[in-house]
């Protein structure tokens, strides 16, 4: 490692103002700082004397997510290999299961070690495709506006990978990436400038631009032609009855072996991402409050009014099914998109909670909630800031007496 740092050093002229190759500086920082430190302080005031820097914000997310990944890996696998075996299959076609095969690895969903290198090897290119491609994107903006590639994109990528169904094309994986970058994030100026969640804007390009490969029952598990549905959608079909019918429990949804999106099944590994985020005081713990406290008080009402199948759901299973406690501790509170008071963060959360179980509810067409729960409380957080900014404006003058 020093060899290669004595190497950067010696390159980083060539790199910076009046180089041969000073256009291409923001990649070479990008990748100086993330192999190593940053020299640079702020050189004008305001000054802030804190060693967390970005880079270490967004590491910290990312070590945050590694709970959901490791059980991605697990759950992944564990499901594609109890369809195999219902269905009489031996081994996965194509190359996955060409693969697996070579290296002696069993499909027995009894097997840990059979489940997590099957999850394993289905997660791993949707993750490389979204590097790259949204990465290129990264690069290419940067280079043009002269500014460093910022570290932000490895919370997107991650975040966004696991949102994600297993067997999802890769070709869809990398124009959903491409969405969310570009549209969702550079188009305002990049990190720090967008009001929408990059991840949640690129998942939910693809929700509505390919609905057929986002949704329905034969998304969720990594085995073609097997059709299952996921608890969120049996509830959505027949209330808790349809959830009993399927032969789920509560259990097995908060610890996350159900059908579902790659990374978002388990409320466990959520909830201890939450546990580190939080302590770490990278996560507001007054949004993740909010979304709990709101689904909660909107599901008890729905509850009361037993309108439909949704209504009658109870809180607890709300938040382990679908991506509610993947959205309420990862997506919602993104400091970028999210409100930046501290009770408009509470409002934040809250109308988050309750849009979710309102579409949840009312909305069987769309029996998950969250993603677009997040999204439109991003578009109304700047302006719960300036009504709590206001509102704290008039109380300090009503004291002062002015």
């Amino acid at each position: 490692m020093a060899g290669l740092r004595r190497l950067m050093k010696a390159k980083a002229p060539l790199f910076e103002a009046g180089g041969r190759w000073q256009r291409f500086y923001p990649l070479y920082e990008m990748v100086d700082t993330f192999l190593y430190w940053t020299p640079k302080t702020t050189a004008q005031a305001p000054h802030i004397r804190d060693g967390l820097d970005i880079k270490r914000v967004m590491s910290y997310v990312v070590v945050a997510t590694a709970p959901c990944v490791l059980m991605s890996w697990f759950n992944t696998g564990y499901q594609a290999n109890t369809a195999l075996s219902g269905m009489g299959l031996a081994a996965l076609p194509g190359w996955r299961g060409a693969l697996t095969a070579s290296l002696g690895v069993s499909h027995d969903p009894a097997s840990v070690w059979a489940c997590v290198w099957l999850g394993f090897v289905h997660f791993l290119p949707l993750y490389l495709v979204t590097l790259i491609a949204g990465g290129l994107w990264e690069v290419l903006f940067a280079t043009v506006r002269g500014h460093d590639v910022n570290e932000g994109f490895f919370v997107s990528s991650i975040l966004y990978t696991l949102s994600l169904p297993p067997d999802i094309p890769l070709w869809m994986v990398a124009l959903g990436i491409s969405f969310g970058v570009v549209i969702g994030k550079e188009v305002f100026g990049g990190t720090g400038k967008n009001f929408l969640n990059p991840a949640l804007t690129g998942r939910a390009f693809l929700f509505f631009a390919y609905p057929a490969f986002m949704s329905g029952d034969e998304v969720w598990v990594a085995v073609d032609g097997y059709s299952g549905a996921t608890p969120l959608a049996a509830a959505a079909a027949a209330g808790m009855e349809g959830v009993a019918r399927e032969g789920y429990t509560w259990w097995q949804a908060f610890i996350g072996v159900i059908p579902g999106s790659v990374g978002e099944t388990s409320a466990l590994g959520c909830l201890l991402g939450a546990v580190f985020l939080v302590y770490t005081r990278i996560a507001s713990w007054r949004i993740i409050l909010g979304v709990f406290f709101g689904m909660v008080a909107t599901s008890l009402l729905f509850n009361w009014l037993d309108a439909g199948p949704m209504f009658s759901m109870p809180w607890h299973w709300h938040l382990v099914l679908g991506g509610f406690a993947f959205g309420m501790v990862f997506m919602a509170t993104d400091p970028v998109s999210a409100a930046a008071t501290d009770a408009g963060r509470w409002i934040f959360g809250l109308l988050i909670g309750f849009m979710t179980v309102l579409i949840r509810a009312v909305n069987p067409a769309f029996p998950e909630g969250v993603m677009l729960a997040i999204l439109f409380a991003n578009i109304f957080a700047p302006t719960i800031d300036y009504f709590v900014v206001r509102a704290n404006t008039r109380k300090r003058m009503k004291r002062y007496g002015q």
